[in-house]
This record gives C-alpha cells, structure tokens and sequence, in this order.
C-alpha cells in the first residue's frame, strides 16, 4: 500500500510541476506580447 501512495504522490506532483511550468510559460508570453504592443504604440503605456 506504501509504495502505491509514494507512487501516486510522485505522478502527481510531476503533472503540478508541469503545470506550474506551463503557466510560468504563458506568463512569460503574454508580458513579452505586452511589451512588444507598447514599444509599437498598440496598447497605452
């Protein structure tokens, strides 16, 4: 029973990293799309 608890809290906290990883991710974008629209004068600064 132990090992298949070990093995379910490992499989779910590798899907939370890759999820942290992919937010992080489409963060990093959206900024970088923000940035590039206010050095082109799209979006009020």
């Amino acid at each position: 029973m132990r090992a298949t608890v070990r093995r379910w809290l490992g499989r779910s906290g590798w899907l939370v990293v890759i999820w942290l990883g992919s937010v992080a991710v489409l963060g990093v974008a959206a900024w970088l799309l923000r940035l590039l629209m206010q050095a082109i004068g799209m979006s009020p600064a």
